[in-house]
């Protein structure tokens, strides 16, 4: 027997509520911590897809944590797979700018450093620090999408600022 469909998202009334409420930060979750190059959008509207296709298994409380866990796992595999195409794929695109060289240079270099210093951050850390900093998100709304208290959100960035200044002599 199916479930009451109170008790599933099967329904369009509670599919596009629930669409409404975590499509925005399901996507900003997914462009922080892996980046637009992996079409975080694209992953989005699959985990969604994925969702429809499993509606009568899934109860509206548990729809967040499913959605995050599907399109974690869905970018997950599309960094394994964009590793295969690197390895093949060794030719860079050349870009022209304007900008004299020294100025390419060290725009190049900094954008080098502050990669590697996001990038030596732990996921946790980075995830906080890129949603307050880049996105604005105060500590409440990152620690009520991390399902995390606010503390443990402020301790994360904080940690985060602590290691990139001294990572960075430039910040």
């Amino acid at each position: 027997m199916s479930k009451p469909i109170n008790n599933n998202v099967c329904n369009e009334i509670s599919f596009n509520a629930i669409f409404n409420k975590y499509a925005k930060d399901l996507n900003n979750f997914l462009y922080y911590k892996f980046g637009d190059h992996l079409n975080p959008k694209d992953k989005v509207q699959e985990a969604f897809i994925k969702l429809w296709q499993n509606c009568s298994k899934v109860t509206p409380d548990k729809a967040k944590s499913y959605l995050f866990t599907v399109a974690n796992n869905l970018m997950l595999n599309e960094v394994a797979h964009q590793k295969v195409v690197l390895k093949y794929n060794q030719n860079k695109p050349k870009s022209y700018t304007n900008e004299s060289p020294e100025f390419v240079m060290q725009e190049q270099e900094y954008m080098k450093k502050l990669q590697n210093a996001i990038s030596k951050l732990t996921e946790a850390q980075r995830t906080a620090f890129l949603l307050n900093r880049v996105e604005g998100k105060k500590f409440k709304e990152i620690a009520s999408l991390l399902d995390i208290s606010t503390k443990a959100v402020e301790k994360r960035i904080y940690g985060a600022l602590k290691k990139l200044r001294e990572e960075i002599d430039e910040l």
